[in-house]
């Protein structure tokens, strides 16, 4: 017996069901720590997104040295959001 087994039915829960929660748990935990870190970058450098980011760095508000790093980190985190979102609707 598997462990999903022994919790699917420790609480009285078909399997699928064991799993379909977890994954979802899962994904809603992982979402919550990057949009943190999305918004600790955000807050940094005073922008809602990466878009904002670049438009300041365009025009000489931000150091493109200073911010290199958190722009590609800003992007990135942006992207696996929307990732975990349309994973988190098709659950």
């Amino acid at each position: 017996m598997t462990v999903i087994d022994m919790v699917a039915k420790e609480f009285h829960m078909n399997p699928k069901e064991v799993i379909k929660e977890s994954v979802s748990t899962y994904l809603h935990q992982k979402l919550s720590k990057v949009e943190a870190d999305i918004f600790t970058i955000a807050k940094k450098h005073g922008v809602k997104d990466v878009f904002e980011l670049d438009a300041k760095i365009k025009k000489g508000f931000i150091s493109e040295k200073d911010s290199y790093d958190d722009y590609f980190a800003l992007d990135n985190l942006e992207a696996e959001r929307e990732r975990i979102k349309k994973l988190l609707e098709k659950i």
